[in-house]
């Protein structure tokens, strides 16, 4: 019982560094960028001026899709990383 409570304690504290964690997503050769956390909450979207200067909306959305997706599965790698060990105990969390 005492080694099930301290895997617990292991994985919240592993899932509370993850969520400080932050990987990034980007499209079109970094036009567009996406910061997401290791708990997939998204931080920040950036878009280059020259993109938005150009007013290809339908290119813009597009180039946001791919970076907010490659965003989240760079989240779910990451997580997949770091709770792994943890993760793979076979234990009801």
């Amino acid at each position: 019982m005492q080694q099930i409570q301290q895997l617990q304690e292991q994985m919240i504290k592993a899932q509370e560094a993850l969520a400080e964690e932050q990987v990034t997503g980007s499209a079109g050769g970094g036009a567009v960028k996406v910061t997401v956390t290791g708990d997939q909450r998204v931080l920040s979207v950036s878009v280059d001026q020259a993109l938005i200067e150009d007013g290809d909306v339908e290119l813009i959305q597009d180039l946001f899709l791919t970076a907010v997706n490659q965003g989240l599965e760079q989240s779910r790698i990451l997580a997949e990383e770091r709770l792994g060990p943890l993760a793979g105990q076979g234990l009801p969390f």
